[in-house]
């Protein structure tokens, strides 16, 4: 296990320090989480500040310990800054969608980093093609057949709504990885066409089923 970059160590710091003070304080969890009719209020700033918040340690471990093992392929390929715009930008761009699919139900609240984790774990299948994971640390698996079953099962969990899991904004941030990779590294559409085919195959299943009204 590789060791942690300083700013893999800096995010995990403060999604820890931000989530132990939520755990603690049912009041300072409630006025930064994601949630729409405060948002529609104009309180925008929850749509950051949501995704530093985790629902119990479990979710948080969950998150952190994914971080861990995929940002240092995406920093010793790309830059520190780059893997910061990734991280920041697949968060925005999870809690948009979220926001697309819930923007009239005003009691709807979500939290947690898995929009801008599940981005850098998108763009580390991108960058690193032949990358093998470990389904429950035990089963390997391709990890672009792990990208695009767990997109799949996202759009499944957006259709059935039978859970207490954000798959929307995880969607999100794994489109949101995929788009700030390809536009960071552009070749990768010739080096690794195939790759870059397959990953887009359940966007355009999400975008056909959101024009046909089916989600």
């Amino acid at each position: 296990m590789a060791d942690m970059h300083l700013v893999t160590m800096a995010i995990v710091a403060i999604n820890v320090l931000f989530s132990i003070k939520g755990f603690n304080d049912y009041n300072f969890k409630n006025k930064y989480l994601f949630q729409i009719g405060a948002i529609r209020r104009g309180e925008q700033v929850r749509m950051i500040s949501s995704a530093f918040l985790h629902a119990n340690p479990e979710h948080l471990f969950v998150n952190m310990l994914t971080l861990y093992f995929f940002a240092n392929p995406v920093i010793s390929q790309l830059s520190v800054f780059q893997f910061v715009v990734i991280y920041v930008g697949s968060l925005i761009i999870g809690n948009l969608l979220s926001y697309f699919f819930h923007k009239d139900e005003y009691h709807y609240s979500a939290l947690g980093a898995s929009g801008a984790v599940s981005g850098v774990l998108y763009a580390a299948i991108l960058l690193n093609p032949d990358m093998m994971l470990g389904l429950y640390f035990v089963i390997p698996v391709p990890a672009y057949l792990f990208g695009i079953g767990y997109l799949l099962y996202s759009i499944y969990g957006m259709r059935a709504r039978n859970d207490n899991i954000g798959h929307d904004a995880h969607f999100g941030g794994a489109v949101g990885g995929y788009l700030i990779t390809l536009m960071m590294v552009p070749d990768l559409l010739f080096t690794n066409t195939l790759m870059v085919i397959l990953l887009a195959i359940p966007i355009v299943i999400l975008f056909v089923m959101i024009k046909l009204g089916k989600i």
